[in-house]
């Protein structure tokens, strides 16, 4: 029987957790014994007696990732986490595998295994382990509700006896999952929207939900690998601006969701198109770990020009705990289920899902620098 560990997230402002009860019972009916974390899930409001009713073992923090052969994550690993596996295991995480290069030497070198939830391709098989798709659903509506609470107005339209309020008028640039979701956010508010997307094909969705789509005659085609937005040249990302800057200048809210897997986030906003919003104006950048899509934007700070707060939070699915940790959960579960067999660990690489999830493999790394033989550094 392999034992799958659960661990405590120590990334200061992460509230997730990587299984909750519910999952832990699945795993257990996949014959792994689970051990969970003490307060694992404290700060997803899932208590420790109810890891233990669920059927897992509960182990002091930190002490027994060398004893597992499956260690469940939901962040990046930190300084004092990357030296703690034993040769052989397989770590399941969103671990930003284009950004750390220092923990992929060190699990190379251990000889770990490690699976990015990034790095789920997307296939119809694959839906259910999307943990990128339901983490930035949480994102975009968290996105609308911080800028409804930043913003000096109302969202929707009132007709009251002092006279009409006009209602917020709202750009949302990107209409992934996290865009989508926050364009239905604004709506339930009552805004008017008005959404710009590289990729056309996307206007039937951004008009279903009652927003408007900016059509940007583009010579380029903005889609990518897997469905993804790709970086647009650098004379196609001008045009876009100037065609976004006088929108920007008329919204009382601009969200910014763009992102390109594996690259740094594309400059959409800059300083002169911030400059031409009105006071009191807001912009959330979601892109802001990646770079931002705002020239203006400092993660997880409020920066504030030309009467304009302009937010880049880089977690915001951690301020919706319970459920953010119950879907990713559930998208962890339907992974582990592709890695055991008759409970035992006996991953299975030739499974396209499996196979593209490997960030370090058999001592080398595979995703996001050039490979790394084991026990060398990045």
């Amino acid at each position: 029987m392999s034992v799958a560990l659960v661990v405590l997230e120590t990334r200061p402002g992460e509230c997730r957790v990587a299984a909750t009860p519910e999952t832990v019972r699945k795993l257990i009916g996949l014959g792994l014994e689970v051990w969970v974390e003490e307060g694992a899930g404290a700060r997803s409001y899932f208590a420790d007696s109810a890891y233990a009713e669920a059927g897992a073992r509960l182990v002091p923090p930190g002490n027994r990732w060398n004893e597992a052969d499956l260690v469940l994550k939901v962040g990046p690993l930190g300084e004092s986490e990357r030296e703690r596996f034993r040769s052989g295991a397989v770590l399941v995480g969103l671990l930003s595998p284009y950004r750390h290069p220092e923990s992929a030497a060190a699990l190379a070198a251990q000889n770990v295994t490690a699976l990015a939830m990034e790095l789920v391709p997307r296939i119809t098989r694959a839906q259910k382990m999307d943990a990128l798709s339901s983490q930035a659903s949480i994102a975009g509506y968290k996105a609308v509700l911080l800028a409804a609470d930043a913003l000096p107005k109302y969202f929707p339209l009132l007709m009251t006896a002092a006279g009409t309020v006009q209602p917020a008028r709202v750009v949302v640039m990107g209409a992934g999952v996290a865009g989508l979701q926050a364009i239905a956010t604004a709506r339930r508010l009552g805004a008017q929207v008005e959404v710009t997307d590289v990729r056309p094909e996307v206007k039937e969705q951004v008009e279903s939900l009652g927003a408007k789509f900016i059509d940007l005659p583009l010579e380029e085609s903005g889609v990518g690998q897997g469905g993804y937005a790709r970086e647009l040249s650098a004379d196609a990302l001008k045009r876009q601006r100037e065609i976004l800057s006088e929108r920007v200048a008329a919204a009382d809210v601009v969200i910014t969701t763009a992102m390109v897997p594996g690259k740094q986030a594309p400059r959409l906003l800059t300083a002169e198109m911030v400059a031409r919003m009105q006071p009191g104006s807001v912009v959330v950048d979601l892109a802001g770990e990646a770079g931002g899509n705002c020239e203006l934007s400092r993660p997880d700070e409020v920066v504030e020009a030309s009467g304009v707060r302009i937010f880049a939070p880089t977690n915001l699915p951690s301020r919706m705990p319970r459920d953010a940790s119950q879907l990713y959960a559930r998208n962890v579960f339907e992974v582990v289920q592709l890695l055991v067999r008759d409970g035992k660990l006996a991953p299975d690489f030739s499974d396209e899902i499996v196979a593209a999830m490997r960030w370090t493999h058999e001592g080398r790394v595979l995703v996001g620098q050039a490979p790394v033989a084991q026990g060398a550094t990045a």
